[in-house]
């Protein structure tokens, strides 16, 4: 390994190491529910979740509590993101004119994304439109995400409280982690990306020129807004087929 692939290494290492001391001690706050430099713009919006859904966020679940509500959630979302999919062709936002996924297809996606697993089986480019892109796919990488996290923080809790006091609201943790970490970071990196030079656009394509003088159609996404919480979430399903190799998700060496 050359001097410059040791120097990638140590930089992670040393921004790892900077971050986990206030970001443990952000999470704690939001996790137990205590006052965050957010509250004045996040707790109304919080509030109006909890009301809408009829949650008492301090009502502490036992462990099958959580994992029923946990497991019953990440249904939904499953029936959704599936209907979605094989819906697309009908729904709006489908500039690209793509038809509606194939069953097993959409099976395999929809099962990928719910559960962070890393895996996809398709070319986002020639497959999924605008519309499944952003409300179906990044949705899901936030939700995917936020339930890995909420379930550490009902471990954390199960390995340090007394018996009986229960391990958590399943919903105020979903919640609070959601606007209170990856919404948040995610808007911040979305637009980051985005000014280094990764694509965001509702646009279908792109019109260039090549280099040798031929005409070529460039497919457009709003990949940056996707790529900030897949990196976050740490979800692998791409806009593109090549994913992070991709240089609209991976313009250069910042990005």
């Amino acid at each position: 390994m050359n001097i410059q692939g040791w120097a990638e290494i140590a930089l992670t290492l040393t921004l790892s190491v900077l971050i986990a001391w206030p970001l443990g001690i952000y999470l704690s706050r939001v996790w137990n529910g205590e006052r965050t430099w957010l509250d004045p713009v996040l707790k109304p919006v919080e509030s109006v979740f909890y009301t809408a859904a009829g949650v008492n966020p301090n009502r502490r679940q036992g462990w099958l509590g959580y994992a029923g509500a946990l497991l019953a959630f990440n249904l939904v979302g499953f029936v959704l993101l599936y209907a979605i999919l094989r819906l697309q062709g009908v729904l709006p936002l489908n500039p690209q004119g793509f038809a509606g996924v194939s069953p097993h297809l959409a099976f395999n996606t929809a099962v990928s994304f719910v559960t962070n697993t890393n895996w996809q089986s398709y070319g986002g480019e020639t497959t999924m439109s605008t519309l499944t892109q952003m409300v179906g796919l990044t949705t899901q990488n936030f939700l995917s995400a936020a339930t890995g996290a909420a379930i550490a923080a009902a471990l954390a809790r199960a390995f340090v409280g007394n018996r009986g006091e229960g391990v958590g609201n399943f919903w105020a943790d979903m919640t609070r982690t959601t606007l209170y970490l990856l919404l948040p970071a995610a808007i911040v990196l979305a637009v980051v990306l985005a000014g280094l030079g990764v694509v965001q656009s509702l646009a279908a394509s792109a019109s260039a020129t090549g280099l040798e003088g031929g005409a070529q159609t460039l497919p457009l996404f709003p990949a940056a807004s996707q790529e900030a919480i897949k990196q976050l979430g740490i979800n692998g399903g791409g806009v593109f087929n090549a994913n992070s190799a991709h240089p609209f998700e991976n313009p250069s060496i910042l990005t």
